[in-house]
């Protein structure tokens, strides 16, 4: 095991528990972290998602002994996530890597200031 693996794995725990503790996929850790080690937009976005699948199965297990899922409405956000993400998808592989990332940036402060200011 080399040393990489070690810190993706450490990584891997971190985004675990941000995600579950949040709900946000962890996609919002996970892509930032992979774009600092080098990988592409579109690489880092596609490799974030093979690790959200992984752990949100795990979050969902947990937050089901929790009683804590409304599976109707997951359901449905599910069925209207799946098209947004063929669309996204493409979307993605039309702009570069620097360009992602302003907009990526842009999205996760727009969030920021929302959360924060919300109640």
């Amino acid at each position: 095991m080399s040393i990489n693996d070690i810190i993706l794995l450490a990584a891997g725990i971190g985004v675990g528990v941000g995600a579950a503790f949040t709900g946000l996929g962890g996609g919002f850790l996970m892509v930032p972290l992979l774009l600092f080690l080098g990988y592409s937009a579109q690489k880092a976005v596609g490799t974030s998602f093979m690790a959200i699948l992984v752990i949100s199965l795990s979050a969902l297990i947990a937050h089901n002994k929790f009683s804590n899922v409304d599976y109707r409405v997951g359901i449905l956000l599910g069925i209207g996530g799946i098209a947004g993400a063929q669309i996204g998808a493409r979307l993605v592989e039309n702009i570069s890597t620097a360009q992602f990332r302003k907009i990526f940036a842009a999205i996760l402060a727009a969030l920021a200031v929302y959360i924060f200011f919300k109640d």
